[in-house]
């Protein structure tokens, strides 16, 4: 049995979530309260040094950072497929998925905030302000490489690129970001999350969410 050490808002983890459910494997998911500091207790850090979720545990293997979990997960796992046979598809998706994760989530994590507003006094308009602009920033770029004939980022088929996209979008969503801009986005992230294995990941129906 794989466990996933999870919390309801991360984003991460809901990747992670997606993945799990898009391949239908059973887990079992251990709650870990991000506010409440879970992430840095003892018991917790001895599993993952970097004290941060998703982690997940498949028999004596431990892996930690999102985007790790779900390729392990495609290689043991491939099939049904996150990424494309094709070489340059799967480059394609692959960079789709960077975008959001290297480039607008770290920018916006709770661990950053908290910096933001603790270390550098900021209000909270400001750091929303904050959110949003590189959220904007990154789904400007990533509206232009979504496949136009749809339904989902890259096409006809549920990609990698899907799995990142829609935490984003909740996020984006939670922070009252304009989505006007992004009408590919919004498609995309609509077709996807009317599917039941996107659905069932959903941060408000986690068993902490709340």
């Amino acid at each position: 049995m794989l466990t996933l050490y999870s919390y309801w808002r991360s984003s991460a983890a809901y990747r992670v979530r997606i993945a799990l459910n898009l391949k239908g494997l059973e887990h079992d998911i251990v709650a870990v309260n991000l506010v409440k500091g879970e992430q840095a207790g003892d018991d917790y850090r001895a599993l993952n040094p970097q004290g941060l979720v998703p982690l997940l545990v498949d028999g004596d293997t431990r892996l930690s950072q999102s985007m790790a979990i779900i390729e392990y997960l495609e290689e043991v796992h491939p099939h049904p497929r996150l990424l494309p046979a094709d070489l340059a598809e799967r480059a394609r998706v692959r960079a789709m998925a960077g975008l959001i994760a290297a480039d607008i989530h770290p920018l916006n994590n709770l661990r950053v905030l908290k910096y933001l507003k603790r270390e550098l006094g900021q209000t909270d308009d400001a750091i929303n302000s904050w959110y949003r602009h590189w959220i904007t920033q990154g789904f400007t770029a990533l509206e232009q490489l979504a496949d136009a004939t749809g339904p989902y980022l890259c096409g006809d088929v549920v990609t990698l690129a899907d799995v990142f996209l829609v935490p984003q979008m909740a996020n984006a969503r939670r922070y009252d970001t304009d989505l006007t801009p992004f009408p590919r986005l919004v498609a995309a992230d609509a077709a996807a999350r009317a599917l039941e294995p996107f659905a069932a990941a959903a941060p408000e129906r986690q068993p902490d969410a709340g």
